[in-house]
């Protein structure tokens, strides 16, 4: 049996990329978050307004709608996740999610960001996401994993990751 992954972390740090590659080497499903956005959502970040608390409820419920769909046979979402109580909401859904947080500096996921014309987060909402992020705190399944390397080193290190967990959860 497998859980859903979550693929999370500030805008630009790859989590779309780097999700649809997983899904892919997992033979899941796989979904963006930015695609349950109500237009409201995309409107307010378009406008360069980070989203509240508020905006971010119903998007979130919709993702773990999604996850709770796949929590027996596992998926792959790309989803910021940034707070604690964001991945708490969405944990309500299908509890035994697991977390790929993709970490960086903010001057390399800077860099990332500005290759990425056309994106409707605009870079100026960077360092709001960076005040925002809560890392992962011990009682959560999940690994981070620096995305200054290629895709595939990011998805091998994960795979990695959970192989060695599973080995310690079945000692």
């Amino acid at each position: 049996m497998a859980s859903p992954i979550v693929v999370m972390g500030v805008s630009g740090s790859g989590k779309s990329t780097v999700g649809a590659a997983l899904a892919q080497r997992l033979r899941v499903p796989f979904a963006d978050a930015d695609d349950f956005h109500p237009p409201a959502n995309v409107a307010k970040m378009t406008a360069g307004e980070p989203l509240n608390d508020d905006d971010r409820y119903p998007w979130l419920e919709a993702i773990g709608e999604w996850l709770a769909e796949r929590c027996a046979t596992g998926g792959v979402m790309s989803c910021s996740a940034l707070k604690r109580k964001y991945r708490d909401q969405l944990r309500r859904h299908c509890p035994d999610i697991e977390m790929l947080h993709l970490a960086g500096t903010p001057e390399v996921i800077g860099r990332r960001q500005a290759s990425r014309p056309g994106h409707f987060m605009p870079a100026s909402l960077l360092a709001s996401q960076f005040d925002t992020l809560e890392p992962l705190e011990p009682d959560e399944r999940g690994v981070d994993i620096d995305v200054d390397q290629s895709i595939d080193a990011i998805i091998e290190s994960y795979i990695a990751s959970t192989d060695t967990r599973g080995t310690e959860e079945n000692r």
